[in-house]
């Protein structure tokens, strides 16, 4: 997949997560932070990412990567970081 492909699909499973009525409200971009623009809370990143987990299976450590972060690195996460993340893993 390529980058434009897999901002598309994670768009998705954002939408799945928190709800179509509040993403059509938003301007999801890939510069879009979680908790910043998003404000997803962590219940719905943790949903996200078993989203991921379910559509790449193995092929993706996910969880792993979060979890290699420190916390700045957490709250700054943005949709590009994992856009380029799953690219470089593929």
């Amino acid at each position: 997949m390529n980058h434009e492909e897999l901002f598309t699909l994670l768009k998705g499973f954002i939408t799945e997560v928190i709800g179509e009525e509040f993403v059509e409200e938003m301007d999801i971009t890939p510069e879009s932070s979680f908790t910043k623009d998003l404000e997803m809370d962590s219940i719905e990143i943790v949903s996200f990412s078993e989203k991921i987990k379910a559509h790449f299976g193995d092929q993706i450590d996910f969880t792993g990567w979060l979890s290699s972060m420190d916390l700045d690195q957490l709250i700054n996460l943005d949709l590009r970081m994992i856009i380029n993340y799953i690219y470089e893993c593929q």
